[in-house]
C-alpha cells in the first residue's frame, strides 16, 4: 500500500505531539497536563489508524471489483483491524 502524504503529516503531527509531552516531563509538569496530552496523542493515533484502514479498504475493495472478486472478506477484516488497533 502507498501511503498517502495526508498520512505521513498526521503521523509527524503526532511525533511533535510526543516530542511535546517527553518535554512537559523534563519540565516536571503536573501530571492532568502530561495526562490530557497523552491522551490527545492517543486520539490522534486512532484517527490516523482509521485513515489508514479506510484507504487501504478502499483500494482494495477497487482492486477486487476490477477483478470480478467479492469484497465481503475486506470489510470484515477491516473492522477486525480496527477492532484489534482498540
Amino acid at each position: 500500500m502507498e501511503y498517502s502524504k495526508e498520512i505521513k503529516n498526521r503521523l509527524k503531527r503526532i511525533e511533535g505531539q510526543v516530542k511535546g509531552i517527553i518535554g512537559m516531563m523534563e519540565q516536571e509538569k503536573d501530571c492532568k497536563s502530561v495526562i490530557s496530552q497523552l491522551s490527545a496523542a492517543r486520539n490522534a493515533i486512532d484517527r490516523a489508524i482509521a485513515v489508514i484502514v479506510s484507504s487501504n479498504l478502499e483500494q482494495c475493495i477497487r482492486e477486487s471489483l476490477e477483478n470480478g472478486e467479492k469484497t465481503e472478506h475486506l470489510v470484515k477484516e477491516a473492522v477486525e483491524l480496527l477492532v484489534k488497533s482498540r
